[in-house]
């Protein structure tokens, strides 16, 4: 069944020290307003094991994770190390790591692949960059990535799947898509699945906005009927501006 999701990509911020006392402060609110809603937060990799001890009502995700098992990859992170800190989550193919780090759908796709294969949730990440919609290619650009990455699943492994869409234009300029613009796509994106995968796999599919998203703005968007919740940046690293937006379903 479809979930509404808010999950909290901190990037590269805060000390371990700032990491675990903003965890606390979101944990302790969920813990004392239940609800529907399914909070998660996506620290460091240097954070992930002591955020997690704090964590039981909230749910614990990497920002990464390696395209192999093990090895001789230096710097890398594998899926194995984050499941053994308790990690049930993987943001995959966030637009930084495509445009900064040359991530290719093909090493997404093994990415997702390992990824399930340990038993992560991939938190995949698709959208257009500025130019691409004013080109009007951006469903295009968008159904390419997911076809590259998620269309070689199996049924099964694409129903551990939650998609995040990104207008990387919105990301971190202030500027983000209108909620028409934001429901156009995520339709879009629930139409295509449900042309691969049929009517189930995509009535349940979590489909959630990434792009500046804010208190201010957070109901508006979740109003949508195809917006299921939001991937946050920078609105994650402030407790009473996340639990704002939880508070936006």
């Amino acid at each position: 069944m479809r979930k509404n999701i808010v999950a909290g990509n901190w990037k590269m911020n805060t000390t371990l020290q700032e990491g675990i006392a903003l965890a606390t402060s979101v944990e302790k609110w969920v813990s004392e307003h239940p609800s529907k809603v399914k909070v998660i937060v996506a620290p460091p990799f240097t954070h992930l094991s002591d955020v997690g001890k704090v964590l039981h009502h909230v749910g614990l995700s990497s920002q990464n994770c390696s395209s192999e098992v093990s090895g001789a990859y230096t710097g890398e992170v594998s899926v194995s190390m984050l499941t053994s800190v308790n990690a049930a989550y993987a943001i995959i193919g966030h637009s930084e790591r495509r445009s900064i780090y040359g991530e290719t759908d093909a090493i997404l796709a093994k990415k997702v692949k390992i990824a399930l294969q340990a038993g992560l949730t991939p938190i995949f990440c698709c959208g257009e960059i500025l130019k691409e919609r004013e080109s009007n290619i951006h469903f295009d650009v968008v159904r390419k990535q997911i076809e590259e990455a998620l269309f070689i699943l199996t049924p099964e492994e694409f129903s551990h799947i939650i998609i995040a869409y990104e207008p990387v234009w919105a990301i971190g300029t202030g500027v983000n898509a209108t909620p028409a613009q934001a429901q156009e796509m995520h339709q879009y994106i629930r139409k295509l699945i449900l042309s691969k995968f049929g009517a189930s796999l995509a009535d349940d599919l979590s489909i959630l906005y990434g792009g500046s998203c804010k208190p201010s703005n957070a109901h508006e968007l979740f109003a949508n009927p195809d917006v299921d919740g939001g991937l946050i940046g920078g609105a994650s690293l402030k407790a009473e501006d996340f639990i704002g937006i939880i508070q936006a379903f």
